[in-house]
């Protein structure tokens, strides 16, 4: 049988360190979070390759292919 208490142990201890330190441990993050730390990076691309028309056209193609 495995001990799990010495591991509930490790991990509660590892959980009060990184809530000291104000980290979170790795793991996923919320896709709003995620989106808000994309898209400055993307408008930046954008802007620095022209982008823009590439973007516009395929929602275009997009909206006619949906029938909008």
């Amino acid at each position: 049988m495995a001990d799990t208490a010495a591991r509930t142990m490790i991990r509660t201890q590892e959980r009060k360190a990184y809530a000291s330190f104000g980290v979170r441990p790795s793991g996923r993050r919320h896709p709003l979070v995620a989106t808000a730390m994309v898209l400055p990076l993307a408008a930046l691309l954008v802007v620095v390759f022209g982008g823009w028309e590439a973007v516009v056209t395929q929602a275009s193609s997009v909206g006619v292919m949906l029938g909008r």
